[in-house]
């Protein structure tokens, strides 16, 4: 990006496209996405955000997310709270 691409104004008018129906679309130049797609499709995680990944398993995750809005902050303080008690 060059100092000339921050200066270019959108013409698009926002307010139109956003009040657009999905059958006012055309999406007919988009490739249906078959089968082969998804067998070939490989998932691609940002080096930076790959730490952040865990898995949960779905049971443990939805008992989490039924304590309320701030699961992720419980689930931090649960595994914290296991590592100070290992270290004892």
């Amino acid at each position: 990006m060059n100092a000339n691409d921050s200066s270019n104004i959108s013409h698009t008018n926002w307010a139109a496209l956003e009040a657009m129906t999905d059958e006012e679309i055309d999406y007919s130049d988009i490739p249906p996405l078959t089968e082969e797609f998804f067998e070939q499709a490989t998932l691609r995680v940002p080096a930076a955000q790959a730490y952040k990944l865990i898995q949960i398993d779905p049971d443990v995750m939805a008992w989490f997310q039924s304590q309320g809005a701030e699961y992720k902050s419980l689930i931090n303080l649960v595994l914290r709270r296991y590592i100070e008690r290992d270290g004892d």
